[in-house]
């Protein structure tokens, strides 16, 4: 996943560096454990939306590459594009069809070619340029591809019961917000922004994972929480205790609430006539 810098600005950080940098320790089994929660619900929207066979496709933000090794051994795609910021977790699993690029979508002259499927998941909620970033996608893809967008959707509002889950969840977002400028709140939007760009016909669905003690998603955002604990306590919103009470919560029966969903967009490009 890529951010982009803003000098010395609040949430002028970036994903990767500020937070959740991929040289820490088992970085990569923390992004892994968030993808045996959504990667059953985005390899079958992908499909359904016709993913196979003569496919070229592109994976933005691609990560520790399990959707794109996935597009290849479940959906036959003929080839898949990876890209990402840091690819030390693409790099060190080399499949036949996967090409890797070091590259930063942000970049204006970021142009990879044209594809069949363009694809992005938990990327555009980190980076500021996300607005300019949904027409630059639409525009790698080929006339009658598709592009896919997924996002977070937060679903501790202000009525939300209040638990330690949904505490410290709150403090996770502030944090993130003031540290890279991550922002979920203009994510129910993707649809329209997709017809805007130019995609005809779009639609959107959400997922969310249950939380269940010892469940992917469950020890995703611990240890999620672990790695960026300094950002939430900089919010002021909770302390250390509140942090520790939220990941027993997690692992415990009396948990009883919603995990962030994921908001997943598409749309295709009209065919040339």
């Amino acid at each position: 996943m890529n951010a982009a810098g803003r000098g010395d600005a609040p949430g002028s950080g970036r994903y990767g560096e500020a937070v959740f940098r991929p040289g820490q320790p088992d970085e990569g089994g923390r992004v892994d454990l968030g993808a045996l929660a959504y990667d059953d619900i985005t390899l079958a929207r992908l499909r359904a939306l016709g993913a196979g066979p003569g496919w070229r496709c592109l994976d933005v933000g691609a990560g520790t590459g399990t959707v794109s090794r996935r597009l290849l051994d479940e959906a036959g795609v003929t080839s898949v594009l990876a890209v990402d910021r840091d690819v030390r977790f693409l790099t060190g699993r080399p499949v036949p069809g996967l090409d890797v690029l070091e590259a930063d979508v942000t970049a204006p002259d970021f142009d990879p070619g044209r594809f069949r499927l363009v694809h992005a998941r938990f990327v555009l909620m980190h980076l500021p340029e996300r607005l300019r970033l949904v027409t630059a996608l639409a525009g790698l893809v080929e006339p009658g591809g598709v592009l896919v967008l997924g996002d977070a959707v937060d679903l501790t509002s202000d009525r939300a019961p209040d638990n330690p889950y949904a505490r410290v969840m709150r403090a996770m977002w502030q944090g993130l917000r003031d540290t890279i400028g991550t922002d979920v709140t203009w994510v129910p939007s993707c649809p329209r922004l997709l017809r805007d760009a130019g995609l005809a016909p779009v639609a959107a669905e959400i997922h969310v994972p249950p939380l269940q003690p010892g469940s992917p998603i469950s020890r995703f955002w611990a240890d999620t929480w672990e790695r960026s604990r300094e950002t939430m306590l900089a919010t002021g919103l909770v302390d250390d205790a509140a942090v520790d009470a939220a990941i027993r919560y997690l692992d415990s029966d009396a948990c009883a609430a919603l995990s962030a969903g994921l908001l997943t967009a598409w749309g295709r490009k009209p065919a040339e006539t």
